[in-house]
């Protein structure tokens, strides 16, 4: 079984050199005498030419037998462009079948036209398609940076508890049943927040872990319920001092993945970047702002803009520059619909320049002073487009900010050859939770709020802001973190704040604030997503992709027919039963 290259590292530099390939077959073309074979191996493909001499013994060979085939390289007469092995090709002398192998039920090609859920089905055959190939490959050198740098910056890599503690301050658990102690229950870890705490505690000080995560959560396409986080915990630290060795991280990553020096990464406070983009997450590869307008019809006689206006409203808007003509009155309906459906937005109006006249769906009960200002807020030119929404402020933001993605998809205006990082700072502390009807940590309860809001915790803590933060790629939110709690009486007042009394905050979290009494430094760090970083870096919108063996949206593993039923013996040892209720389902 020895080989002595890997098929797609043969050049016209070693024509005349005899070598020993293995590989899947991945096509077969025969034109009597010869066949012709395209080897496939991890590194790529080789055409294989078997002459007379030696075709016979392929005349049965199909896509996806294995063979090793022994030959001399020789340069083809008919290059082809299209593969990096194309100035070559290898002459068979000899072939040994390996293994054969049944007709595959997927295409393996990059360009695969089976459907997603057939090649998960078969992702064992899928993952021999070069693009899932390059993605995990990819994956593995971010890794490998990843292990490198943070060396250098005098991390120590360890590795925590898989099997742990339920904390249900967050999302869902997946549950453990303990066999030797029915009735008890581990959980996965949704991070390794806790521990990464009490390792800087213990004096490790500069922390990291590739860490397997786990959350029980509601699906989407770049989500699934178990995740790779690069988890970083740092002693000592303010918010510079992470940031520092975040972005010495990418940097490097970037440099060497992509051969790019990234720009300066960009800063907003979370109600900034709110204000703006009406979304904690934004793209910065193009502009096309949220701008409130509110000032400028404060004293209009437009009745829809005066109510919400008096009602305590804004009037948010987003110009886009000679696009008009691309939004007809039925594009606009549809863009209307999509606000409507997704975000509460009552109405999208939507004002033009053409000819030198504004006109548009709010254009007639508008003062001329009124289309004026705005012409010269945006600096409008003949076919730009100004899209309006006047309702309460959380609702026109997340609407506008949601028609300025759409729209720059559609139009094509981001910059797809630059990378843009963005930090998002001052997270709010708390949001109200209408289910469990109280406030509930925004973030995680260990997070620090900012000093300044520590009074608000119990006045009001809808405007207490917190020192968390997010890093966003390209509209993708890549890591969040915080600086931690590191004072007792804080960590209590916290508790307190969402709810807790101090002995339900004991039950849940009793040996981590012992741990506080015993000397705790100031300490914040980041968990970094491994699977969004590479979904990026591969180019592509879907993170199953970068997933060895994922699941689908729903949650299912069609490979293996997970999640499964087990039988009532295995239930009964764990001290488990099934409802009836349950049962039926089934």
């Amino acid at each position: 079984m020895k080989r002595t290259d890997h098929n797609g590292t043969l050049r016209a530099g070693d024509a005349g050199r005899t070598v020993t390939l293995i590989g899947w077959v991945a096509k077969r073309r025969n034109f009597g005498s010869l066949v012709f074979i395209d080897l496939r191996d991890r590194s790529g493909i080789c055409q294989i030419v078997f002459d007379e001499t030696v075709s016979d013994a392929v005349k049965d060979v199909r896509s996806e037998y294995i063979l090793q085939v022994t030959g001399e390289v020789r340069v083809r007469k008919d290059p082809n462009p299209k593969l990096p092995t194309g100035e070559i090709e290898v002459a068979a002398k000899e072939v040994n079948i390996i293994n054969t192998a049944e007709t595959s039920p997927i295409t393996i090609a990059d360009d695969s036209d089976t459907s997603e859920d057939i090649r998960l089905k078969y992702r064992y055959l899928d993952l021999r398609r070069k693009p899932l190939q390059d993605n995990l490959i990819l994956r593995h050198r971010i890794q490998m940076i990843v292990r490198r740098v943070l060396d250098e910056e005098g991390f120590i890599e360890v590795s925590t508890p898989i099997l742990a503690r339920s904390t249900p301050e967050g999302a869902r658990d997946y549950l453990v049943p303990s066999r030797i102690y029915n009735g008890r229950f581990w959980a996965l870890p949704q991070s390794p927040q806790i521990y990464k705490q009490l390792l800087m505690i213990s004096g490790m000080e500069r922390y990291f872990q590739i860490a397997r995560c786990f959350r029980d959560e509601d699906l989407r396409a770049d989500r699934q319920p178990e995740f790779t986080q690069i988890d970083i915990e740092m002693s000592f630290v303010e918010e510079d001092d992470v940031f520092a060795v975040v972005e010495k991280l990418m940097r490097s990553i970037f440099r060497e993945i992509r051969k790019t020096e990234l720009p300066e990464f960009a800063r907003l406070s979370w109600d900034e970047c709110m204000k703006k983009y009406g979304t904690d997450k934004p793209d910065l590869r193009f502009g096309n702002t949220i701008h409130d307008l509110t000032d400028l019809f404060r004293n209009t006689e437009f009745q829809v803009f005066r109510s919400v206006i008096d009602a305590g409203g804004e009037i948010d808007a987003v110009h886009f520059a000679g696009i008009a003509d691309q939004y007809s009155r039925k594009a606009i309906d549809k863009l209307q619909e999509f606000l409507k459906a997704g975000f509460r937005a009552k109405a999208l109006a939507y004002l033009k320049l053409e000819n030198g006249v504004l006109s548009g769906s709010i254009a007639k009960p508008l003062s001329e002073a009124e289309k004026a200002a705005v012409i010269s807020h945006f600096d409008m030119h003949d076919n730009d487009i100004v899209f309006l929404i006047a309702d309460t402020p959380q609702i026109a933001r997340a609407a506008l900010g949601a028609l300025r993605i759409r729209v720059a998809h559609e139009q094509d205006l981001i910059d797809r050859s630059q990378d843009r990082f963005l930090w998002v700072t001052d997270f709010p502390m708390f949001e109200y939770s209408e289910e469990e009807n109280r406030w509930v940590a925004a973030h995680h309860p260990f997070t620090a709020p900012k000093e300044e809001d520590v009074d608000k915790l119990f006045t009001d803590p809808e405007h207490c802001s917190s020192r968390a933060y997010d890093l966003v790629l390209n509209g993708y939110e890549l890591l969040s973190g915080s600086i931690r709690i590191h004072d007792q009486d804080l960590q209590e007042k916290v508790f307190e704040a969402i709810g807790l009394t101090m002995e339900q905050a004991k039950q849940k979290f009793g040996f981590f604030l012992e741990a506080f009494r015993y000397g705790t430094p100031p300490h914040g760090g980041v968990g970094i997503g491994l699977e969004r970083l590479t979904m990026v870096l591969a180019g592509t919108e879907n993170i199953r992709d970068v997933v060895a063996f994922p699941t689908t949206n729903s949650s299912l593993d069609l490979m293996t027919e997970s999640p499964n039923y087990v039988d009532d013996a295995q239930l009964e040892v764990l001290g488990i039963e099934v409802s009836e209720d349950n049962k039926k389902q089934a």
